[in-house]
Parts: structure tokens; sequence; C-alpha cells
């Protein structure tokens, strides 16, 4: 079954207006197994995968990083591609940057 996406329009500049995908959780567990394994990707290249998939301007960022810390909790789909353990939001992730770093080094 195919995702609703969920997009809001909302105000960027004086004059301009943006399309903002607000992503579900299966959205983004998608996109963190289409990931490359072994290799540490962005969370801003997935913000614009998703963006761009489903026709936005853009992705909300804290819907994202709410949806990784779920999926960390629950080790659904592979979070460590694309949370940098040296960046401070690796401390919010289950079991922390020492976890991230196992998890990339096992699939290397």
């Amino acid at each position: 079954m195919e995702e609703l996406r969920l997009i809001k329009t909302r105000r960027k500049g004086k004059n301009f207006m943006q399309s903002m995908l607000i992503p579900s959780e299966t959205m983004v567990a998608d996109e963190l197994r289409a990931a490359r394994p072994g290799h540490l990707s962005d969370i801003a290249e997935v913000r614009r995968a998703l963006a761009a998939k489903y026709e936005a301007d853009a992705c909300c960022p804290v819907t994202v990083q709410r949806h990784l810390i779920r999926i960390s909790q629950d080790d659904s789909a592979p979070f460590w591609r694309v949370v940098d353990p040296d960046r401070p939001f690796a401390r919010r992730i289950a079991g922390g940057p020492d976890h991230i770093r196992e998890k990339l080094a096992a699939e290397r």
C-alpha cells in the first residue's frame, strides 16, 4: 500500500511559498534502507531525496529527526547510515555514538 503524502505550504521569505513534506516513519525507514551499506550519508541527503520523490520543495527536518530517534529505538531500519556519530544529534539516538560506529563497522 502506498503511503499518503502530507505536504503543507508555508511562507519562505517575504514573497514566496514553499511546499514542505511531512514524511511518515515508513517513508524515512524506506530511504534508510536504500542508503549504501557501510557508508555514512547525511540526514540532509535523506530529506532531499524524500522531497524530490514526493514532489515537494523541502522535507521537514524536525519530523525526520523524530522518526530517526524512534527507528533507532526499534532498530527497524539502518539509521546508522545517516547519523554522524561525531555530531551532537548522535547522543539522542538509542545506544549513542559508539553504537552507531559499531553498526557502521559491522557493515564494512
